[in-house]
């Protein structure tokens, strides 16, 4: 017998929620440590990645239906392999961070977005909640909207600075980025946990678009 919605102890709010703690747990390491290196941005950034993995994976298992999986499948693999990219201590150099920042948030981004877009359409082998479907839509155009703010911000960047009675500081381009991942990070944890904490209703795409094609049917015939 085939699961409903609301008949699975694991929904879509909840695969939200869980990916808006991990979200504002590496917000709050970055933006509360002294260290926007390279190194502590990799490191966090592998934490969150693997544990959204987890999430992606166990959303595919035990949320939605066959046909209706390759979004979380392939977010999790994607994050999966960033993650563990990122987590090699040797690797995490300013080129990496850019590079495996980038390529993660400009995949993810596509795959959410598309998603987003077929399951607002009514797309059966899609996202099965219209509401949920928004809410991928947007949180891909986000992940989009911070691969461009990553990318804009350049590697080599460095501006030194003194403050009277504070001492002399850098600012650098990897300081900036890691910064812009912090900001997005805490962008995300607000709005999937918004997005899990809002009420919606069960009807999917497909079926309100059925709902709709009979009632022009019946509309015709009369």
């Amino acid at each position: 017998m085939t699961e409903t919605p609301s008949s699975r102890a694991f929904e879509v709010r909840h695969v939200q929620v869980a990916r808006a703690v991990f979200a504002a747990i590496a917000a709050v390491m970055i933006t509360f440590s002294s260290d926007h290196s390279a190194a502590v941005g990799l490191a966090v950034f592998s934490g969150f990645t693997l544990a959204t993995s987890l999430v992606h994976f166990a959303a595919a298992w035990l949320v939605y239906p066959a046909g209706s999986r390759w979004p979380s499948v392939l977010l999790g693999l994607l994050s999966a392999a960033a993650g563990m990219a990122a987590g090699i201590p040797p690797w995490r150099t300013t080129t990496l961070f850019f590079v495996v920042v980038v390529a993660w948030a400009v995949l993810t981004g596509i795959v959410e977005l598309i998603a987003g877009i077929r399951g607002v359409r009514g797309d059966a082998a899609s996202i099965p909640s219209r509401t949920e479907a928004r809410d991928a839509l947007v949180t891909g155009a986000i992940t989009l909207v911070f691969a461009v703010a990553t990318v804009v911000v350049s590697p080599e960047y460095s501006l030194t600075y003194t403050i009277d009675e504070a001492g002399t500081f850098e600012l650098t381009g990897t300081i900036i980025a890691v910064g812009v991942l912090g900001f997005y990070t805490a962008i995300v944890a607000v709005h999937l946990g918004i997005a899990g904490a809002s009420p919606r209703p069960r009807t999917s795409p497909a079926e309100t678009a059925a709902h709709d094609r009979a009632a022009e049917q019946k509309g015709a015939d009369a």
